[in-house]
Protein backbone atom coordinates (compact mmCIF):
# COMPACT_ATOMS: atom_id res chain seq x y z
CA UNK A 1 0.00 0.00 0.00
CA UNK A 2 1.36 3.52 -1.14
CA UNK A 3 2.42 5.77 2.10
CA UNK A 4 0.14 8.78 3.26
CA UNK A 5 -0.74 11.44 5.68
CA UNK A 6 -3.50 10.94 7.65
CA UNK A 7 -5.71 14.43 9.32
CA UNK A 8 -8.63 14.54 10.94
CA UNK A 9 -10.72 17.74 10.14
CA UNK A 10 -12.33 19.11 12.94
CA UNK A 11 -14.48 21.37 11.26
CA UNK A 12 -15.96 21.81 7.82
CA UNK A 13 -13.28 24.89 7.07
CA UNK A 14 -10.71 23.28 8.09
CA UNK A 15 -11.71 19.91 5.54
CA UNK A 16 -11.98 22.06 2.47
CA UNK A 17 -8.70 23.35 3.54
CA UNK A 18 -6.55 20.44 3.55
CA UNK A 19 -8.85 19.11 0.43
CA UNK A 20 -7.80 21.35 -1.69
CA UNK A 21 -4.00 20.92 -1.27
CA UNK A 22 -2.47 18.85 -3.91
CA UNK A 23 -2.85 14.41 -3.17
CA UNK A 24 -5.29 15.13 -0.49
CA UNK A 25 -8.38 13.04 -0.45
CA UNK A 26 -11.33 12.61 1.72
CA UNK A 27 -12.42 9.60 3.77
CA UNK A 28 -15.34 9.33 6.10
CA UNK A 29 -16.79 5.33 6.04
CA UNK A 30 -13.69 4.05 3.90
CA UNK A 31 -15.78 0.77 2.60
CA UNK A 32 -14.73 1.63 -1.15
CA UNK A 33 -11.40 3.53 -0.27
CA UNK A 34 -9.43 1.11 1.95
CA UNK A 35 -10.39 -1.56 -1.38
CA UNK A 36 -8.48 1.32 -3.79
CA UNK A 37 -5.81 1.71 -1.77
CA UNK A 38 -5.13 -1.75 -1.13
CA UNK A 39 -5.56 -2.26 -4.90
CA UNK A 40 -2.84 0.59 -5.62
CA UNK A 41 -5.81 2.59 -7.50
CA UNK A 42 -5.53 5.39 -5.66
CA UNK A 43 -2.28 7.21 -4.07
CA UNK A 44 -3.24 9.78 -1.87
CA UNK A 45 -0.57 12.05 -0.39
CA UNK A 46 -2.92 12.73 2.41
CA UNK A 47 -6.68 11.49 3.58
CA UNK A 48 -8.44 14.19 5.41
CA UNK A 49 -11.18 12.27 7.71
CA UNK A 50 -14.08 14.29 7.93
CA UNK A 51 -16.16 11.48 10.35
CA UNK A 52 -16.08 14.42 13.45
CA UNK A 53 -18.36 16.91 10.75
CA UNK A 54 -21.80 17.15 12.29
CA UNK A 55 -23.58 16.31 8.96
CA UNK A 56 -25.28 12.50 10.07
CA UNK A 57 -28.69 14.00 10.18
CA UNK A 58 -32.02 12.43 8.43
CA UNK A 59 -34.87 15.27 8.41
CA UNK A 60 -37.91 14.16 7.31
CA UNK A 61 -40.25 17.55 6.75
CA UNK A 62 -43.47 18.95 4.67
CA UNK A 63 -40.53 20.26 1.95
CA UNK A 64 -38.91 16.78 1.75
CA UNK A 65 -36.05 14.59 2.69
CA UNK A 66 -32.49 15.77 3.81
CA UNK A 67 -29.65 13.57 4.58
CA UNK A 68 -26.74 14.36 5.85
CA UNK A 69 -23.33 13.30 4.12
CA UNK A 70 -22.34 11.18 7.05
CA UNK A 71 -25.57 9.32 8.06
CA UNK A 72 -24.72 5.87 7.64
CA UNK A 73 -26.46 3.78 4.82
CA UNK A 74 -28.03 1.23 7.69
CA UNK A 75 -29.41 4.23 10.09
CA UNK A 76 -31.41 6.01 7.02
CA UNK A 77 -32.75 2.39 5.12
CA UNK A 78 -33.95 1.55 8.87
CA UNK A 79 -35.43 5.20 9.26
CA UNK A 80 -39.53 4.55 9.20
CA UNK A 81 -40.34 8.13 7.92
CA UNK A 82 -38.05 7.51 5.15
CA UNK A 83 -39.23 3.57 4.42
CA UNK A 84 -43.18 4.89 4.27
CA UNK A 85 -42.53 8.32 2.38
CA UNK A 86 -39.85 7.11 0.44
CA UNK A 87 -39.46 3.57 -0.25
CA UNK A 88 -37.34 3.47 -3.41
CA UNK A 89 -34.23 5.03 -1.12
CA UNK A 90 -35.20 2.42 1.64
CA UNK A 91 -35.07 -0.07 -1.15
CA UNK A 92 -32.27 0.82 -3.02
CA UNK A 93 -30.62 0.82 0.19
CA UNK A 94 -31.12 -2.45 1.59
CA UNK A 95 -30.14 -3.77 -2.07
CA UNK A 96 -27.02 -2.38 -1.53
CA UNK A 97 -23.69 -3.99 -0.69
CA UNK A 98 -24.10 -6.02 2.84
CA UNK A 99 -25.18 -5.53 6.47
CA UNK A 100 -21.85 -4.94 7.83
CA UNK A 101 -20.46 -2.28 4.83
CA UNK A 102 -24.08 -0.48 5.11
CA UNK A 103 -23.37 -0.13 9.04
CA UNK A 104 -19.67 2.00 7.79
CA UNK A 105 -20.50 3.33 4.37
CA UNK A 106 -22.14 7.26 4.53
CA UNK A 107 -24.76 8.75 2.14
CA UNK A 108 -22.03 11.06 0.70
CA UNK A 109 -19.69 8.30 -0.06
CA UNK A 110 -22.00 5.74 -1.76
CA UNK A 111 -22.48 8.71 -4.30
CA UNK A 112 -18.95 9.12 -4.54
CA UNK A 113 -17.91 5.27 -5.24
CA UNK A 114 -15.40 4.28 -7.96
CA UNK A 115 -16.91 1.61 -10.58
CA UNK A 116 -16.34 -1.88 -10.69
CA UNK A 117 -14.78 -2.15 -13.61
CA UNK A 118 -12.07 -4.57 -13.37
CA UNK A 119 -9.80 -3.05 -15.71
CA UNK A 120 -10.41 -0.01 -13.38
CA UNK A 121 -8.86 -1.86 -10.48
CA UNK A 122 -6.45 -4.21 -12.08
CA UNK A 123 -2.79 -2.10 -12.81
CA UNK A 124 -1.74 -4.56 -15.58
CA UNK A 125 -4.45 -3.25 -18.07
CA UNK A 126 -5.45 -0.20 -19.30
CA UNK A 127 -7.97 2.21 -18.65
CA UNK A 128 -8.01 5.93 -19.39
CA UNK A 129 -10.38 5.91 -15.78
CA UNK A 130 -7.52 4.98 -14.04
CA UNK A 131 -4.58 6.55 -16.34
CA UNK A 132 -5.67 9.04 -18.82
CA UNK A 133 -4.44 8.03 -22.30
CA UNK A 134 -3.75 4.65 -21.44
CA UNK A 135 -7.12 2.88 -23.40
CA UNK A 136 -10.17 1.03 -22.51
CA UNK A 137 -9.27 -2.55 -22.41
CA UNK A 138 -13.46 -3.33 -21.76
CA UNK A 139 -14.10 -2.17 -24.76
CA UNK A 140 -12.15 -5.14 -26.55
CA UNK A 141 -12.30 -7.31 -23.73
CA UNK A 142 -14.66 -8.70 -20.80
CA UNK A 143 -17.39 -6.54 -20.94
CA UNK A 144 -20.65 -8.58 -20.11
CA UNK A 145 -20.64 -6.05 -16.92
CA UNK A 146 -20.21 -2.72 -19.00
CA UNK A 147 -22.34 0.29 -20.16
CA UNK A 148 -24.76 0.12 -22.77
CA UNK A 149 -25.77 3.82 -22.40
CA UNK A 150 -23.23 6.94 -21.95
CA UNK A 151 -20.51 5.60 -22.82
CA UNK A 152 -17.51 6.43 -25.69
CA UNK A 153 -14.76 5.49 -27.64
CA UNK A 154 -12.88 6.03 -24.26
CA UNK A 155 -14.70 4.77 -21.49
CA UNK A 156 -17.47 2.34 -21.21
CA UNK A 157 -17.51 1.45 -17.28
CA UNK A 158 -20.81 1.45 -15.54
CA UNK A 159 -21.33 3.48 -12.14
CA UNK A 160 -21.86 1.01 -8.94
CA UNK A 161 -24.25 3.21 -6.91
CA UNK A 162 -28.20 1.63 -6.30
CA UNK A 163 -29.16 4.47 -4.06
CA UNK A 164 -28.00 7.79 -6.87
CA UNK A 165 -30.08 5.70 -9.21
CA UNK A 166 -33.29 6.04 -6.75
CA UNK A 167 -32.42 9.66 -5.89
CA UNK A 168 -32.08 10.94 -9.44
CA UNK A 169 -35.29 9.23 -9.84
CA UNK A 170 -36.67 11.64 -6.94
CA UNK A 171 -34.71 15.09 -8.14
CA UNK A 172 -31.97 15.19 -5.25
CA UNK A 173 -29.97 18.20 -4.88
CA UNK A 174 -26.22 17.51 -3.78
CA UNK A 175 -25.55 20.28 -1.16
CA UNK A 176 -21.98 20.73 -1.59
CA UNK A 177 -19.75 22.45 0.57
CA UNK A 178 -16.84 24.82 -0.49
CA UNK A 179 -14.50 27.60 1.13
CA UNK A 180 -16.85 30.46 -0.25
CA UNK A 181 -20.37 29.14 0.93
CA UNK A 182 -22.64 26.19 -0.55
CA UNK A 183 -23.66 24.97 -3.71
CA UNK A 184 -26.37 22.72 -4.94
CA UNK A 185 -26.43 20.70 -7.83
CA UNK A 186 -28.43 18.65 -9.35
CA UNK A 187 -27.81 14.93 -8.88
CA UNK A 188 -28.70 14.19 -12.36
CA UNK A 189 -25.79 16.31 -13.45
CA UNK A 190 -23.36 15.81 -10.58
CA UNK A 191 -22.08 12.68 -12.33
CA UNK A 192 -20.28 13.28 -15.80
CA UNK A 193 -20.32 11.18 -18.85
CA UNK A 194 -17.12 9.73 -19.89
CA UNK A 195 -16.20 11.59 -23.14
CA UNK A 196 -13.03 11.82 -23.74
CA UNK A 197 -12.31 12.65 -20.32
CA UNK A 198 -13.55 9.40 -18.24
CA UNK A 199 -11.06 10.16 -15.12
CA UNK A 200 -13.46 13.57 -14.16
CA UNK A 201 -16.35 11.32 -12.76
CA UNK A 202 -18.29 14.22 -11.04
CA UNK A 203 -18.45 18.50 -11.11
CA UNK A 204 -16.97 18.65 -7.31
CA UNK A 205 -13.55 21.18 -7.75
CA UNK A 206 -10.68 20.74 -5.23
CA UNK A 207 -12.23 21.56 -1.97
CA UNK A 208 -15.27 20.46 -2.73
CA UNK A 209 -17.48 18.45 -0.28
CA UNK A 210 -20.58 16.53 -0.31
CA UNK A 211 -22.38 18.41 3.27
CA UNK A 212 -26.06 16.61 2.14
CA UNK A 213 -28.70 15.26 0.13
CA UNK A 214 -32.20 16.90 -0.34
CA UNK A 215 -35.15 15.43 -1.83
CA UNK A 216 -37.82 17.56 -2.42
CA UNK A 217 -41.58 16.46 -1.56
CA UNK A 218 -43.54 14.68 -4.00
CA UNK A 219 -47.11 12.88 -4.46
CA UNK A 220 -45.01 10.20 -6.73
CA UNK A 221 -42.12 9.64 -3.68
CA UNK A 222 -44.66 7.68 -1.70
CA UNK A 223 -45.78 5.13 -4.54
CA UNK A 224 -42.04 4.60 -5.44
CA UNK A 225 -39.88 1.33 -5.92
CA UNK A 226 -36.27 0.11 -6.80
CA UNK A 227 -36.01 -3.37 -8.88
CA UNK A 228 -32.78 -4.35 -8.82
CA UNK A 229 -31.40 -7.74 -11.23
CA UNK A 230 -27.87 -9.44 -10.00
CA UNK A 231 -25.71 -12.53 -10.79
CA UNK A 232 -26.52 -13.25 -7.25
CA UNK A 233 -28.82 -12.43 -3.96
CA UNK A 234 -26.67 -10.18 -2.03
CA UNK A 235 -23.71 -8.05 -2.30
CA UNK A 236 -23.54 -8.22 -5.62
CA UNK A 237 -23.62 -4.86 -8.45
CA UNK A 238 -26.63 -4.24 -10.28
CA UNK A 239 -26.66 -6.18 -14.13
CA UNK A 240 -29.60 -3.94 -14.60
CA UNK A 241 -31.78 -1.74 -12.45
CA UNK A 242 -34.94 0.63 -12.08
CA UNK A 243 -36.11 3.04 -9.99
CA UNK A 244 -39.62 4.20 -10.55
CA UNK A 245 -41.97 6.58 -9.01
CA UNK A 246 -45.81 7.38 -9.95
CA UNK A 247 -48.25 9.64 -9.36
CA UNK A 248 -51.42 7.89 -10.24
CA UNK A 249 -55.20 8.90 -10.08
CA UNK A 250 -58.32 7.27 -11.39
CA UNK A 251 -56.11 4.68 -12.63
CA UNK A 252 -54.36 7.62 -15.09
CA UNK A 253 -50.16 8.66 -14.56
CA UNK A 254 -50.25 12.21 -13.98
CA UNK A 255 -46.46 12.01 -13.44
CA UNK A 256 -43.62 9.04 -13.38
CA UNK A 257 -40.03 9.19 -12.86
CA UNK A 258 -37.88 6.84 -14.09
CA UNK A 259 -33.84 6.01 -13.37
CA UNK A 260 -32.07 3.15 -14.82
CA UNK A 261 -28.93 1.70 -13.27
CA UNK A 262 -26.49 -0.96 -14.27
CA UNK A 263 -26.65 0.03 -17.78
CA UNK A 264 -25.48 3.54 -17.46
CA UNK A 265 -21.52 5.09 -17.61
CA UNK A 266 -23.98 7.39 -14.82
CA UNK A 267 -27.36 7.26 -12.82
CA UNK A 268 -29.71 7.21 -15.93
CA UNK A 269 -32.28 9.56 -15.84
CA UNK A 270 -35.28 7.95 -18.58
CA UNK A 271 -37.02 11.20 -19.62
CA UNK A 272 -38.38 9.65 -22.44
CA UNK A 273 -39.74 6.51 -21.03
CA UNK A 274 -41.16 9.35 -18.15
CA UNK A 275 -43.17 11.10 -21.41
CA UNK A 276 -44.35 8.14 -22.61
CA UNK A 277 -46.38 7.70 -19.14
CA UNK A 278 -47.87 10.74 -18.46
CA UNK A 279 -51.45 10.99 -18.75
CA UNK A 280 -51.96 7.59 -20.51
CA UNK A 281 -53.24 4.23 -18.01
CA UNK A 282 -51.00 2.50 -15.84
CA UNK A 283 -51.16 -1.04 -18.20
CA UNK A 284 -48.88 -3.43 -19.30
CA UNK A 285 -48.93 -2.28 -22.59
CA UNK A 286 -47.54 1.93 -21.76
CA UNK A 287 -45.22 -0.44 -19.74
CA UNK A 288 -43.75 -1.73 -22.29
CA UNK A 289 -43.92 0.99 -24.15
CA UNK A 290 -41.87 3.29 -22.13
CA UNK A 291 -39.39 0.30 -21.42
CA UNK A 292 -39.01 0.10 -25.37
CA UNK A 293 -38.21 4.25 -24.93
CA UNK A 294 -36.01 4.09 -22.21
CA UNK A 295 -33.55 1.69 -23.71
CA UNK A 296 -33.88 3.27 -27.36
CA UNK A 297 -30.39 4.81 -27.64
CA UNK A 298 -28.47 2.16 -26.11
CA UNK A 299 -24.82 0.88 -27.56
CA UNK A 300 -24.28 -2.89 -26.66
CA UNK A 301 -20.92 -3.95 -26.93
CA UNK A 302 -19.71 -7.56 -27.53
CA UNK A 303 -21.40 -9.49 -24.86
CA UNK A 304 -23.50 -7.24 -23.15
CA UNK A 305 -26.17 -6.50 -25.65
CA UNK A 306 -28.77 -8.90 -22.87
CA UNK A 307 -28.48 -5.86 -20.44
CA UNK A 308 -31.18 -3.78 -22.88
CA UNK A 309 -33.82 -6.51 -22.35
CA UNK A 310 -32.88 -7.37 -19.15
CA UNK A 311 -33.38 -3.48 -18.23
CA UNK A 312 -36.65 -3.45 -19.97
CA UNK A 313 -38.22 -6.14 -17.88
CA UNK A 314 -36.72 -4.69 -14.69
CA UNK A 315 -38.43 -1.70 -15.59
CA UNK A 316 -41.77 -2.92 -16.41
CA UNK A 317 -41.82 -5.00 -13.36
CA UNK A 318 -40.80 -2.18 -11.02
CA UNK A 319 -43.85 0.03 -12.96
CA UNK A 320 -45.88 -3.17 -12.35
CA UNK A 321 -45.30 -3.11 -8.44
CA UNK A 322 -45.80 0.35 -7.95
CA UNK A 323 -49.04 0.82 -9.99
CA UNK A 324 -50.92 -2.15 -7.96
CA UNK A 325 -54.25 -1.26 -6.01
CA UNK A 326 -53.79 2.26 -7.62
Amino acid sequence: MHPFAYARARDAGQASQLAREPGSEIIAGGTDMMQLLKDDVRRPRRLVDITQLPWRAIEVSPAGLRLGALARMSDVADDPRVREQYPVVTEALLASASPQVRNMATIGGNLLQRTRCVYFRDHDTSCNKREPGSGCAALQGENRLHAVLGGSDHCVATHPSDLAVALVALDAVVVVHRADGERRVALEQFHLLPGDTPEHETVLEPGDIIAAIEVPAAAAARRSHYRKVRDRASFEFALASAAVALDINGGTIREARIALGGVGTKPWRARDAEAALAGGPADRARFQAAAARALAGARPLAQNAFKIELAQRALVRALTTVSKGA
